[in-house]
């Protein structure tokens, strides 16, 4: 598979969020805003690429016994130092990211990637792979935080997008809404593949 094509799957027909469904934890719970779903997003696009990069060279020398706690060791010191940058450079992120910046460590999409992918490719495609993965996990990110901060708060990356008579849906930024923009996005997706393959969606 070539290098294009490793990238290029993590955007559309192995999107970790809409294909996957791994990162549920974040993807539910900081999505209530545009600005949350490109933080997230982009922090652990930096964790994927580094951890892919560095568990790639290191693969032959990590006995298979242990590779996992090696992982999460390698993991744990890129998220610290994602987690220091952004602590020092945006701290109203950081405040309103809270846990789940340092929750990046065990998050099963780059634990997965690490497992299956930058542990048995060289370093090239595992970069390539980790980019591929976090850009589509961004993508996800910004698409559901999009429909739950306009719908819930009538603002789109803080911008007022209606007068003064809107009624926001308040239970858009809270947990259910998280659960109903996925499945509605889901279903849309879902939708639309069966029309593209010729089949219909109530078969």
């Amino acid at each position: 598979m070539g290098i294009a094509k490793e990238f290029s799957k993590g955007l559309f027909e192995e999107n970790p969020t809409l294909v996957q469904l791994v990162g549920m934890c974040p993807t539910l719970a900081i999505t209530t805003s545009v600005t949350n779903g490109i933080g997230m997003g982009l922090s652990t696009t930096a964790v994927l690429i580094g951890s892919n990069v560095a568990i790639s060279l290191l693969r032959k020398f990590v006995p298979s016994k242990i590779r996992i706690p090696a992982f999460v060791v390698i993991i744990a010191g890129f998220v610290t130092l994602i987690e220091m940058l952004i602590k020092a450079y945006f701290p109203a992120l950081s405040k309103s990211l809270g846990i789940y910046i340092p929750l990046i460590v065990v998050n099963c999409i780059i634990l997965a990637r690490a497992e299956a992918f930058a542990y048995k490719y060289d370093v090239v495609k595992s970069a390539a792979d980790g980019l591929g993965m976090g850009l589509g996990f961004t993508l996800a990110l910004i698409l559901i935080s999009s429909v739950r901060e306009v719908l819930g708060n009538g603002t789109l990356l803080g911008v007022q997008l209606f007068g003064e008579n809107f009624q926001p849906a308040l239970i858009m930024i809270l947990t259910p809404g998280g659960f109903l923009t996925l499945g509605t996005i889901l279903g849309i997706k879902n939708w639309l593949a069966a029309r593209k393959k010729g089949v219909s969606p109530d078969a």
